[in-house]
């Protein structure tokens, strides 16, 4: 509809539309794009872009980040940085290929496209092994920190508008108010943890390559999948571990279009990258695109 967005991803809502829509979505790493924001220390959700390509993505990012002294986690780089062109040799360049994230579910619809993805990456030189880091730490993680910000942030409304707030919303915040302070304390230990294991694990591979969701575009009228491959789904988004797993890490994580299920459906692949290497991931991004040009594939109502 538009060539490009802006939006914000917690636990995937960059992602994961991009994902859906066959378009380029990146979180960004914290701090790349500067917020104002009620809990200004907070690294777990953040602002970024989309678009129907990656440079268009990277054009877009290049005029929305860069320092800003009222973030106190603002990165001190140049939007520029994104501007300059995005063409590099990724010739032995080591890449894990992360299939399920060490044993989550994940629908063979995806699966298959998702390793397809990673053979289309040795096409352009990489170097692919199957490997996965430790995330044993990154649900409970994620499940706290989030349930935290969403008492911090939305405690008020609750009180004064608890009618007009959908149940799911109302169970996060509450289960953020019963969170004590030693339980906010270990999720941030062990988010500490579980990055120095990636860091360790990224020192032999420059970046992950993964699916966006474990399952394809599910009909508008599902609130959420309650199973994949069999196995029911804990809470309403845990079909989504794929993507909330990286928010949890905070390294920089693009959607981009991988190709099609058997019914046409979209399939994202999610590229990781090291540490704040933001450009990286959209130079890696653009290598795949430009070898499958899957985002060229517009649905029947537009094409």
């Amino acid at each position: 509809m538009i060539p490009i967005a802006d939006g914000t991803d917690l636990g995937g809502s960059l992602r994961n539309p991009a994902n859906f829509n066959n378009v380029v979505g990146l979180r960004p790493s914290p701090g790349r794009v500067p917020s104002v924001a009620p809990l200004g220390w907070s690294t777990l959700s953040v602002t970024g872009p989309m678009a129907r390509t990656v440079e268009d993505l990277a054009l877009h990012l290049s005029a929305i980040s860069g320092p800003d002294n009222r973030s106190p986690i603002s990165i001190e780089q140049s939007g520029q940085t994104f501007a300059e062109p995005l063409e590099r040799d990724f010739s032995r360049v080591r890449i894990a290929y992360v299939p399920d994230l060490g044993g989550l579910p994940v629908d063979p619809k995806i699966a298959a496209v998702i390793g397809t993805g990673a053979g289309i990456l040795e096409s352009v030189g990489c170097i692919i092994d199957e490997a996965a880091p430790d995330f044993s730490y990154a649900d409970e993680v994620f499940k706290t920190l989030r349930a935290w910000g969403s008492a911090s942030v939305r405690s008020k409304l609750l009180e004064q508008h608890r009618g007009l707030i959908k149940g799911t919303v109302i169970g996060e915040i509450e289960k953020g108010l019963k969170l004590t302070a030693a339980e906010v304390g270990q999720a941030e230990e062990m988010r500490t943890t579980y990055f120095n294991n990636v860091h360790s694990f990224m020192e032999t591979y420059e970046f992950m390559v993964m699916p966006v969701n474990q399952v394809p575009p599910f009909d508008v009228t599902m609130e959420y999948p309650t199973e994949i491959n069999g196995i029911p789904m804990e809470s309403y988004i845990d079909w989504m571990k794929s993507c909330y797993y990286i928010s949890s890490l905070g390294h920089p994580a693009a959607s981009i279009p991988c190709g099609f299920t058997p019914e046409g459906l979209p399939v994202g692949l999610q590229i990781v990258g090291r540490h704040h290497d933001d450009l990286g991931v959209l130079q890696l991004a653009y290598a795949f695109e430009q070898a499958t040009k899957f985002g060229e594939r517009l649905p029947g109502v537009l094409s």
